[in-house]
Parts: structure tokens; C-alpha cells; sequence
């Protein structure tokens, strides 16, 4: 017997869908900016082993010569940005639904288990709740690199009017980097999050889509055979079984 199960509220699924096309916006714009000043490369001495990026990425996508319209509309995301990340943090602090998001002490030995389980090296069955370990430390760390984006994009932008912005992070240039390198991270959760959603299947994806999932149950004892199961009320605690 199938059942209709609510898994992610409207507010959730707004803040989602809206950080989805923003970030990667500014990812793009970002690109636009960093290209007038490609200082960073893979590699030891004069040894370039890869770098961020060749002049012909520049040209086949056209970025090059975009620095002020780069800038332009890196600072307008960066309010959306930084505007939707603060509500989606209030909404999860005053909902409850920082509960499921928050990473326990059962979520480090979990995550191993659900990357071995992806990787095909792990059989048994994997936790049944809404956000398991691995997702758990993804999406909080996600929040935690949106708030140094935030403040090494700060530095970056006015050094002078937030010198001491500058100086916690290490001094200019450590800002660029930092900023840098979370951009990186980013793309890396886009692609790892794009290939989980594809590898979950429809029935995950239209749950961020409609708010709710399609689940089997069995009919005698009325307990979910498949999928997450319902969850919990907002002031029960993870199951750390």
C-alpha cells in the first residue's frame, strides 16, 4: 500500500530553490572577476600541473574583458545571497528543523557508512530518516562556508572599510583565497548533490519540488517498508540508532 508522506515544508523548498540559481549565479559572475587577476594554479615552483583556468576557457565561454559587469552583478547576488541564507538559518532555529540538520555524535561514524554504501562497499541497510549523517555534515557545512563567503567577500570587497575583516582573515591576499577555495567547494557539493538526487530517483526529487514523497507501507502493520520514514515531532531528538 502506498502513502503520501510530507517530507520538506514550503519554506524549505523556497530557500532551496531560490539559493539553487543565486549561487550559481555568483559562481559565474565570480568567474567574470577572478579572470582579471587568474593568479591561482595546481602545481611547485614552475611546475603547473592544472590552472584556474587556461585562456581558452576565457574564450570559449566569453568571460574575458567582464570584469565591471562581473562585479556588477556579484554584488547584487551577494545581497540575495546573504538575505536568503539568513532566513533559511532563522527558519531553522525557530521551526525545530535545526534538529535534523545538526550533525550528532552518531553523524562522522554514519557518514562513512553511507559513502561506503554509495561506493557500492556497504550492503546493509542505511539509517531510515530524513537527513542521514553524510547529509547532515554536507548541508551544515554548506551554511558554515555561506558565512565565510560572506566574510572573506567582505574583505575583499572594501579591504580599507573592513580592515579588521582583512586582518582576522590573514591579510588581503588570504582572503582571496579563501574566498577562492570555497567557490571550489561549492562547485564540488553542486556536482556531488546533482549525482545523489539523479542516483535517489523522481520520488526524492519531486519531495523538494511538492513538499512531500510516495512511500510503501505495509498494510498490517501500518510501518513505512520503504523510503524515509515520517518524521519525527520537532521537539523529539534523532534517533541515534
Amino acid at each position: 500500500m502506498k502513502q503520501i508522506v510530507e517530507k520538506h515544508s514550503l519554506a524549505i523548498r523556497w530557500f532551496h530553490w531560490v539559493n539553487f540559481p543565486v549561487l550559481g549565479l555568483m559562481i559565474w559572475s565570480g568567474i567574470w572577476i577572478y579572470w582579471a587577476n587568474d593568479v591561482y594554479r595546481l602545481g611547485w615552483g614552475d611546475t603547473t600541473i592544472f590552472k584556474f583556468f587556461p585562456k581558452s576557457f576565457y574564450q570559449a565561454f566569453h568571460v574575458n574583458h567582464k570584469l565591471a559587469q562581473g562585479m556588477a552583478w556579484h554584488f547584487v547576488l551577494m545581497w540575495v545571497f546573504f538575505l536568503n541564507g539568513l532566513l533559511y538559518v532563522l527558519y531553522t532555529l525557530f521551526s525545530g528543523e535545526w534538529r535534523y540538520l545538526l550533525p550528532n555524535h552518531n553523524s562522522f561514524k554514519e557518514a562513512v557508512q553511507v559513502v561506503l554504501h554509495d561506493l557500492g562497499l556497504r550492503k546493509g541497510a542505511l539509517p531510515v530518516r530524513k537527513y542521514n549523517g553524510a547529509q547532515q555534515i554536507a548541508y551544515t557545512s554548506v551554511i558554515l562556508m555561506g558565512a565565510g563567503s560572506l566574510l572573506s567577500g567582505l574583505a575583499i570587497y572594501k579591504p580599507v572599510q573592513f580592515s579588521w575583516l582583512v586582518a582576522l582573515h590573514g591579510g588581503y591576499e588570504a582572503a582571496r583565497l579563501i574566498h577562492f577555495v570555497l567557490t571550489i567547494g561549492y562547485v564540488v557539493f553542486f556536482i556531488v548533490h546533482i549525482a545523489q538526487v539523479v542516483r535517489a530517483g523522481w520520488n526524492n526529487f519531486r519531495s523538494m519540488v511538492a513538499g512531500f514523497e510516495v512511500q510503501e507501507v505495509d498494510p498490517v502493520s501500518q510501518k513505512v517498508t520503504a523510503g524515509p520514514a515520517p518524521l519525527p515531532a520537532a521537539d523529539a531528538p534523532l534517533s541515534s540508532k
